[in-house]
């Protein structure tokens, strides 16, 4: 093909690029993303159809496309059709579970969506449609609901002059006329507005599109009208912080976040969402706290959005050379990361930072608990970005970005915070790289033998091999490690007579009796907890590395403090392999101030 043959690229102009590299990024950014991605999904479609017969659908669409361009570019435009664009090729190709729903029901739901672009453009038409345990999801409209009682069968979606039905044998269900109504049997697709005319998000409440969920599809599970309107209003609020405090960020949000998935509430201060790099502009989350949470997380899943759209255009790391398996600490995260994990990470958490600085300062914050999110988050980021900030595998793209982030925190870093809340962020960075190191962490064995010996003889300190470096052993229990972080900020939240310790620890699951009383400032009764606590379970990782902070914040034994602190794995290890040779194992703060003292 001769180059004035070859296909037009998408291209990022130097100042939209710089933008994204920030972690910023306007609309005028966020409409050249989107324009990619419709390119791209273009391309999934063309890959499918010459992977599979599409059939009648293919037809419905095509016509569809040719009366009403417009339903048809925002039916390909959903993230759920990304997903489960992305989603169908894998299966095809063998790289998704095979299990349920069976592949024609995944692939039958292309039908659903040409249903939905032929409904919106107002045809005639008759298509079979999967029933997914009695639901038919026709894609950004809404969803029927049939007496079904096979998990997958099929219905038939019909519409003469303007009447549509979704029927099986025996039963028809009406979709409105306006189906964004609701009616006998039909679940309209919740579509939200908020905030003023000139700056108004309008977005989607997905609760019945298969695809909704990421990576795994889940059936539709209906909201209740009541469950609807908190989060409406959840997210007025939240698009009223967005629109005070990040305005550029909002901006760009009204052109790129096309639909949310509420999923329920969780614990306090530990909300869950996702998003996915196949399904731009979506976004799963659970029910949150607060206005600012939601906020927060809007943010935090945007910046995965805009990251995901860029790494569609061009690439940040080179491919890892083959049988290599590099895991990194993510401050955010219980396991270890590879390193497109922790990139991904570090533009979110980015976001995150910003968010809180500009929280902080807003008159209805609360300001100690802001102040310490964005003290925290700052610090966690910059963490993350110093592992890797000159890997090799990062392309000129990835490092000037990287760069970028650093140069970004290392000013973040230098702003004032107040002094209790900057003291817990410390305090809580710092206690989750412990706990980390603690689980994931592994001393040469050779070297752990040799400290058993030496200590077993007297040695005035452990052998000098124990200071290699140790290997990253993924602990799949490592779970709960912000622990001390969340009954951080149950304390920064509490009022005056509500900041029991041991009412907190309760809440917060994972927590130890120690870390209750480690974040309510009680140093010497959580040392005299973690202590406890290993002599009954000797092998408790959060407990070594809690008990670091304890002796550190209680300042009297400052050599077993700073190992604990700095490398409690070395602790855990010879304190178990001690045990496995002496039935009077020796006192932690004893063995870790000889750990902590010159190699002998």
């Amino acid at each position: 093909m001769s180059a004035e043959q070859s296909l037009p690229h998408h291209r990022l102009p130097p100042d939209a690029l710089a933008e994204l590299i920030r972690g910023e990024g306007g609309p005028a950014a966020l409409d050249l993303l989107l324009r990619a991605e419709r390119s791209r999904r273009l391309l999934l479609l063309r890959m499918l159809d010459d992977t599979t017969d599409l059939g009648p659908a293919w037809d419905l669409l095509s016509a569809a496309q040719q009366h009403h361009p417009t339903a048809v570019n925002d039916l390909l435009m959903y993230p759920q059709t990304g997903m489960w664009l992305a989603t169908t090729l894998r299966r095809l190709r063998g790289k998704e579970p095979q299990d349920e729903p069976p592949l024609w029901v995944v692939l039958g739901h292309f039908a659903a969506l040409a249903a939905a672009a032929a409904l919106r453009a107002k045809l005639d038409f008759a298509i079979q449609v999967p029933v997914r345990h009695g639901r038919v999801p026709l894609p950004t409209l809404g969803c029927a609901m049939l007496p079904v009682s096979e998990p997958w069968a099929t219905a038939t979606v019909r519409s003469r002059s303007g009447q549509t039905v979704v029927a099986v044998p025996g039963c028809e269900v009406a979709v409105p006329t306006d189906p964004g109504t609701a009616g006998p049997g039909w679940h309209p697709l919740h579509h939200v507005s908020v905030g003023p005319a000139e700056r108004r998000l309008e977005t989607v409440l997905d609760d019945v599109d298969p695809y909704r969920t990421y990576p795994r599809p889940t059936e539709p599970r209906p909201l209740s009208e009541e469950t609807a309107a908190h989060w409406r209003r959840t997210l007025e609020r939240a698009w009223a912080v967005l629109l005070r405090e990040l305005p550029e960020t909002a901006a760009a949000m009204r052109s790129g976040l096309l639909s949310l998935t509420p999923t329920a509430a969780r614990e306090r201060f530990r909300p869950r969402s996702v998003s996915a790099g196949d399904a731009f502009g979506g976004i799963e989350a659970s029910e949150p706290d607060d206005a600012a949470q939601l906020a927060a997380t809007l943010v935090h899943e945007f910046q995965h959005t805009k990251l995901g759209g860029l790494l569609h255009l061009a690439p940040l790391l080179t491919p890892a050379p083959e049988g290599t398996g590099e895991l990194w600490y993510a401050p955010w995260r219980d396991d270890p990361r590879p390193l497109e994990g922790l990139l991904q990470g570090i533009y979110a958490f980015a976001g995150i930072a910003r968010f809180w600085n500009a929280h902080r300062v807003a008159p209805s914050a609360h300001s100690p608990l802001a102040h310490f999110e964005f003290a925290l988050w700052r610090a966690q980021t910059a963490t993350a970005i110093e592992q890797v900030h000159r890997h090799p595998r990062c392309t000129p793209l990835g490092r000037a970005l990287l760069v970028a982030l650093r140069d970004q925190c290392a000013q973040w870093l230098a702003e004032p915070v107040p002094k209790e809340p900057l003291a817990l962020a410390r305090l809580c960075a710092d206690d989750h790289a412990a706990r980390w190191r603690a689980h994931h962490r592994r001393p040469p064995a050779a070297a752990v033998r040799a400290a058993v010996h030496a200590w077993q003889r007297g040695a005035s300190g452990p052998p000098a091999s124990l200071a290699a470096e140790p290997e990253v052993v993924p602990d799949p229990s490592a779970r709960w490690l912000d622990s001390l972080a969340v009954l951080v900020r149950y304390r920064l939240s509490a009022t005056a007579d509500d900041r029991r310790p041991d009412a907190a620890a309760t809440e917060v699951t994972g927590a130890l009796s120690g870390d209750a009383l480690l974040a309510a400032g009680e140093a010497t009764a959580a040392r005299h907890a973690y202590t406890a606590h290993l002599k009954a379970e000797p092998e408790a990782a959060g407990a070594w590395a809690g008990l670091g902070r304890a002796l550190a914040a209680e300042n009297t034994e400052p050599t077993a403090a700073h190992l604990l602190s700095r490398h409690p794995e070395r602790a855990r290890a010879v304190h178990q392999a001690l045990l496995r040779v002496t039935d009077s194992p020796p006192d932690p703060v004893r063995l870790a101030a000889w750990l902590g003292s010159p190699p002998a």
